[in-house]
């Protein structure tokens, strides 16, 4: 398509400021960035939309405009929404380099441009490839039950006979083709291996599609790209599409119309993303009023919200879990929080999940570098209510199981600049025990951050082992150690006036001695082991062993 044909489509919102005499340059794809050099990612002809979040001083516009024009891109349209206009210096530049400038109005989005181009532009190429972007197009606007990235990758295979699938950064599947006979799913290892090769090539600044032999098989890997501003803060969240094929040697128009695929496929992952705001928003509002401390009522109120989203139909309330996340890149310069929340939301899913809605009922925030996950769990019922008495914390995530398959590709993808740390608390049945848990993944997290290794996390289990409390160990950690142990037997005291935890201190002085404790205490020997055997449902622990006796002797002597 030719420039010129854009202004003649009103719904764009796009106005010229100059270079009126090149409107005849053709325009052979789109591309949205707000890097200062996008340089690595054009190949000419593109229309390129930016936010202008590069410009900093108007020097910068000389710069920028200069690396568009040496890649030979058609076009540089600008949004108003970053300054309220297009500055002046940008407009100089441009004539100077010969290159058409446009701007666009605040309200239409870059999305919309970047679909219709895509639309144009493959329309105007082989019917065939036209058929398979606007059929898909068609099937994607209509709304979610359009069938989303799966009916492009369907008509892949069913017009161009190729096999694909849209991976996550962590090689989860977010879709494939579903037509019959087009073989198995992709396995979990096999996407973990795409996942981790893009990654590793796209921080080496190696230019798409990249091609991986595996197992007799070459696969080529086109970037989903997000709309970040360095690259750190996009490819760690960005989806992949991993096309069953050597690209090596496809012609031009073949590669160009997997690009468009993957800007279609990207305005779908937009949408989607727009879909979060709800969870995202209620792990904040949440999120704010446990670090204030508010009142547990308040706390519940907004639980009782947030409930019906992330777990439509579900009876009785669930039990919580909070898991913290911190990225932490060298030098500091990026802000980790947002890439941390974003990842989270995947790392939170299990890798066998099919689907890009399977992080629907994670609600993730975020501030500073820190992402915190507020996780819904089943209700485990409690003891004495007639039912099965099992501890809540047996249930719900296991730091050593959560980064099992996605620890290699997210290595790669932070190279060696980049570091992410996990850390995951025990769950919870109220309001009360957020704060608590909360702080729990904090301190666990720290755990891992004291490990080697640029993927780490740690659990709350780990806060209650004898080994952390050593001298330079924070007053706040040996905090959370005792009120693992202790805290279950004293609110159990306080309700019941059980004297669980004399009958512990007791216990241990007499060396496990069931008679000598019994005769100290003025208890019937099967009083004794009635109240022992509470205190062992209560924590999870074994008063038989050395290592759980240990543990509460600490405790005790440190509270």
């Amino acid at each position: 398509m030719r420039l010129r044909a854009l202004l003649d489509t009103g719904t764009l919102g796009l106005r010229l400021l100059g270079g009126e005499e090149e409107l005849d340059r053709t325009v052979r794809g789109v591309m949205t960035t707000d890097l200062r050099d996008p340089s690595r990612y054009l190949s000419g002809g593109e229309l390129v939309l930016t936010g202008l979040a590069w410009r900093r001083e108007p020097a910068d516009s000389e710069r920028f405009v200069r690396i568009l024009a040496s890649a030979g891109v058609a076009g540089l349209a600008a949004g108003e929404a970053e300054l309220g206009s297009v500055p002046d210096d940008l407009v100089v530049a441009c004539a100077r380099h010969r290159l058409p400038l446009f701007s666009v109005v605040e309200d239409v989005s870059f999305a919309s441009i970047t679909e219709y181009v895509v639309r144009q532009v493959s329309g105007e190429r082989a019917g065939d490839l036209a058929a398979v972007v606007d059929r898909h197009r068609r099937l994607m606007t209509s709304g979610p039950a359009g069938g989303g990235p799966e009916v492009v990758l369907d008509l892949l295979g069913s017009d161009l006979d190729l096999r694909a699938w849209v991976l996550s950064p962590t090689g989860r599947q977010i879709a494939g083709s579903t037509l019959a006979g087009s073989g198995p799913a992709l396995p979990a290892e096999t996407g973990a291996r795409l996942a981790g090769e893009h990654l590793a090539a796209s921080r080496t600044g190696r230019r798409g599609p990249h091609r991986l032999p595996l197992g007799g098989t070459t696969y080529s890997l086109f970037p989903i790209r997000g709309t970040g501003r360095d690259l750190r803060e996009t490819v760690l969240s960005d989806w992949l599409l991993a096309v069953e094929a050597d690209a090596g040697d496809w012609a031009e128009e073949r590669l160009d119309l997997l690009h468009g695929v993957t800007q279609l496929i990207a305005v779908e992952r937009d949408r989607r993303d727009a879909a979060r705001t709800v969870r995202r928003r209620l792990a904040q509002e949440v999120l704010e009023l446990v670090q204030a401390g508010a009142a547990p009522a308040e706390i519940a109120a907004r639980l009782r919200v947030a409930a019906p989203v992330l777990l439509p139909g579900l009876g009785t309330a669930p039990h919580w879990q909070v898991v913290v996340a911190r990225v932490e890149w060298a030098g500091g310069d990026v802000p980790g929080g947002p890439v941390a929340q974003t990842l989270l939301e995947e790392v939170l899913v299990d890798p066998g999940t099919f689907g890009p809605d399977a992080s629907d009922r994670i609600a993730v925030a975020h501030t500073g570098d820190e992402a915190v996950a507020l996780v819904p769990l089943p209700a485990v019922p409690e003891e004495g209510d007639g039912r099965d008495g099992r501890d809540a914390s047996a249930a719900g995530l296991q730091a050593d199981t959560l980064l099992s398959v996605v620890q290699e590709p997210l290595t790669r993808g932070l190279a060696d600049d980049g570091r992410l740390t996990l850390g995951v608390s025990a769950s919870v049945h109220s309001a009360e025990g957020l704060r608590g848990a909360l702080e729990e993944a904090r301190h666990a997290r720290r755990v891992a951050a004291a490990r080697p290794g640029r993927v780490c996390a740690a659990g709350h289990e780990e806060l209650a082992s004898h080994v952390l409390l050593l001298p330079f160990v924070p007053d706040d950690v040996r905090r959370a150690f005792t009120a693992r142990l202790l805290d279950p037997l004293r609110d159990y005291d306080r309700r019941h006036r059980a004297e669980l935890v004399p009958t512990l201190e007791a216990f241990l002085d007499c060396d496990g001695s069931w008679t000598r404790c019994a005769t100290r205490l003025h208890l019937h020997v099967n009083t004794l082991r009635y109240r022992v055997g509470r205190i062992e449902q209560l924590t999870g622990r074994d008063l038989a062993r050395l290592e759980d006796k240990l543990d509460f002797f600490l405790a005790l002597r440190m509270s």
